[in-house]
């Protein structure tokens, strides 16, 4: 009888051992999954330095995310973002609603490349996420990709450092621009329309940088095509 409650004990242990383990190396699993995910999802590599999910409370957090383009765009860096920090209510994710309660999205680089086609990725890719998800139908709304419903951001802190202009064909073409913005604060996002003081401030604060690279020409700010395909790829038009 002893032996029997021996090994039942060490099994006890093996399986604390085992537990801790498994927390230890949670962020490191969650971040390959998601690594893989991404993957799956848009034929992009993606690198993430740090993933940490919070057991105890309701806060996820992203550091040193990175997205390369895809082969046709020369498989260079698309997007470079330091921080993804968000809080979320715990109790509407019980209701199957997503409501974030605080949300840091710091953007430190963005590439927009043109190919040797003269396509450019941040309209291509878009386009070809937009097919994938939608199966040739309408785009699926939020709740259909996620069988959540989006209840909206309550604080959105958005920090947008550089764009950057890669021409594949002719290198002339490259340029670079700061933007620096530094910590805008937005309350109650629930769309892409609740960003527009955010993507004219940027349009003045870069003369129209992006605009002029991924919009149509002499476009103004408020129908421009490049805001509803920026907002997307930033991750926040739902």
């Amino acid at each position: 009888m002893k032996r029997i409650f021996k090994w039942l004990f060490r099994l006890v242990l093996l399986a604390v051992v085992l537990l801790v383990i498994f927390f230890l190396s949670l962020d490191s699993i969650l971040r390959l999954v998601v690594e893989h995910n991404i993957r799956e999802q848009t034929g992009m590599d993606a690198e993430i330095g740090k993933f940490h999910l919070d057991l105890f409370s309701p806060v996820i957090t992203i550091k040193d995310f990175k997205l390369y383009n895809p082969p046709d765009f020369g498989g260079t860096l698309f997007l470079d973002i330091p921080e993804i920090h968000a809080e979320y209510d715990r109790d509407a994710l019980l209701k199957h609603e997503i409501r974030v309660t605080l949300m840091r999205f710091n953007l430190g680089e963005l590439d927009i490349v043109k190919n040797e086609k003269g396509r450019t990725n941040i309209f291509s890719i878009s386009t070809g996420l937009t097919a994938k998800n939608s199966k040739g139908k309408a785009a699926a709304s939020f709740k259909e990709q996620t069988g959540y419903d989006f209840q909206g951001i309550d604080i959105l802190n958005i920090s947008i450092g550089t764009a950057k202009y890669i021409d594949l064909k002719d290198q002339r073409n490259n340029r670079t621009q700061k933007i620096d913005i530094e910590s805008w604060p937005m309350r109650n996002v629930k769309s892409e329309d609740d960003l527009i003081s955010l993507v004219v401030f940027e349009e003045l604060r870069s003369n129209y940088f992006l605009s002029s690279l991924v919009g149509p020409k002499n476009s103004q700010v408020g129908n421009s095509a490049a805001v509803p395909a920026i907002l997307h790829l930033f991750g926040v038009a739902f």
